[in-house]
């Protein structure tokens, strides 16, 4: 499709590929999107409407939300509850499953989402994002539980985030392919700037919190030690090092331009008996599916992140995903270890 294109035009257009298509998938997208407008506008005005700051409450996980974890919770409840796209929703900032209101009529999907990645940015103004993917619902359910929700990554429908930044982006994948819309402010639409994007194989830059390094497996260690030995290094060249914080920035950057993002398993998380940082159903899984669409490669470190079977809605696992290349170089040296 041609640049400039509508995000609405993109969807309808895709639905008149598929057979029997009802409209209901592009009604989803469309909320997704109305959503995704109300949270940029938010943090564009940010201190101007008192949304900065502390919320001054935990969330399921633990972790002290922002005001604006909240609200833009709200805003995706808000937008999906009513009408009548999706069956059920969940959220990194909700325990269980949300059900639609009593009489609301059910849709054919669910919805999960991270409703304001990287929120520990937004007091200093750094880009943040909204992560979702999209299941079909079982038939014949009222009431969707969390054991519906539990699919592996390759069941994913579609997947996406929206970046926001100087620009705000939507990157949006239905398993065809990767597209980006950049949203026009002027009249309110999200417009397509770049379709088929596609990850370089190699690449000269790597992302991971060095502050964890003493806590690192020895495969990990490896690879990034050889990252930092450059060109006089095994790799044979020289490699930048990046780190933003928010999984959406990281992934839109590799998007761009190619890398590698590294959220591995460790000492620290495995004391606390956690497997990883990052969700599988919030995180991991859409923007594994992002990526692949793109050419690139996502696993744990030990398999393909997409082919894990949840057990849990807020299961962590470790992430290592961008380009191919690099990607299954450090997989690669994971493996000796796991089958010695």
């Amino acid at each position: 499709m041609r640049i400039g294109t509508t995000l609405t035009q993109y969807i309808i257009r895709k639905q008149q590929e598929v057979d029997g298509a009802s409209g209901e998938f592009t009604g989803l997208l469309n909320d997704i999107a109305v959503a995704c407008k109300k949270i940029a506008d938010l943090v564009n005005k940010g201190a101007l409407v008192n949304v900065l700051g502390s919320a001054g409450a935990e969330n399921v996980q633990g972790e002290q939300q922002k005001k604006l974890d909240v609200i833009s919770n709200d805003l995706m409840i808000e937008a999906l509850a009513c009408n009548g796209h999706i069956a059920a929703l969940a959220s990194e900032e909700m325990d269980g499953v949300y059900q639609l209101p009593e009489g609301a009529r059910r849709g054919r999907y669910l919805v999960l989402c991270d409703p304001l990645d990287g929120s520990s940015n937004i007091d200093v103004n750094v880009s943040v994002g909204t992560i979702f993917s999209i299941l079909k619902a079982p038939e014949d359910i009222e009431f969707p539980e969390v054991a519906d929700f539990l699919e592996p990554g390759t069941e994913q429908v579609a997947a996406g985030y929206c970046l926001y930044g100087p620009s705000t982006l939507l990157v949006l994948t239905t398993g065809e392919g990767v597209s980006m819309f950049t949203l026009d402010r002027d009249f309110g639409e999200f417009l397509l700037t770049r379709s088929r994007v596609r990850i370089p194989e190699d690449s000269q830059e790597f992302a991971i919190n060095c502050s964890n390094q003493r806590f690192w497996e020895d495969p990990v260690q490896r690879y990034i030690a050889e990252c930092q030995q450059g060109a006089d290094g095994p790799l044979g060249k020289n490699f930048n090092m990046r780190w933003v914080a928010s999984m959406v920035a990281e992934v839109h950057r590799i998007l761009t331009r190619g890398g590698v993002f590294l959220y591995p398993g460790d000492s620290k998380l495995k004391a606390a008996g956690k497997a990883g940082k990052l969700r599988l159903m919030y995180e991991a899984n859409p923007m594994a599916m992002i990526v692949e669409q793109a050419g690139g490669a996502a696993t744990t470190g030990r398999e393909r992140i997409l082919e894990i079977q949840p057990e849990e809605l807020h299961q962590r696992v470790p992430v290592i995903l961008g380009s191919r290349n690099e990607v299954e170089r450090v997989t690669g040296y994971h493996l000796p270890a796991e089958s010695a």
